[in-house]
């Protein structure tokens, strides 16, 4: 890092502390040539993918839109800002574990239908009826039958 006061190439890190609940590093630093000494903030850079859209359009992915969406399928559904939070932490977190710079858009959706899924079903079922187009009752009634079926199995009852 480069001296602010005299330009110099060479600093060396004086004392180094964790701060922002752990999201940022504070480093002390003081420069090898005029002994100046001054503070430096580092934090991870976390870009998220573009998402390519149904029509192959790309967009930056859009942290507001996702909020908004899981927030309408939650509505009046009892899953508290911490459970909310969480999800959308987790979710964002499994879209920059793929490592891709792009991602298409049914991934996205994928990924919120099941972290809905886990936080509360009637949100899922919501979810999925707009993401998914159901046209009639029958399509409600399909995803209702999986849910249950999948719900049986992880209980083990018949």
């Amino acid at each position: 890092m480069h001296c602010p006061f005299c330009a110099a190439n060479e600093t060396k890190v004086v004392d180094s502390r964790l701060v922002a609940e752990g999201q940022q590093v504070r480093r002390r630093r003081e420069c090898i040539h005029c002994h100046e000494r001054f503070t430096t903030y580092e934090t991870a850079e976390l870009l998220m993918p573009r998402v390519i859209k149904a029509d192959g359009s790309r967009q930056p992915f859009d942290e507001d839109k996702l909020r908004a969406g899981i927030h309408r399928a939650l509505e009046k559904r009892p899953v508290s800002m911490e459970e909310f939070e969480a999800s959308i932490n987790r979710i964002k977190h499994c879209l920059r574990a793929a490592g891709e710079r792009e991602l298409p858009s049914r991934q996205v959706g994928e990924e919120v239908m099941s972290e809905l899924r886990k936080l509360d079903e009637v949100a899922y079922v919501r979810f999925a009826s707009v993401y998914r187009s159901f046209q009639d009752i029958n399509e409600f009634k399909e995803e209702i039958d999986r849910l249950s079926a999948d719900h049986d199995e992880g209980t083990g009852e018949q």
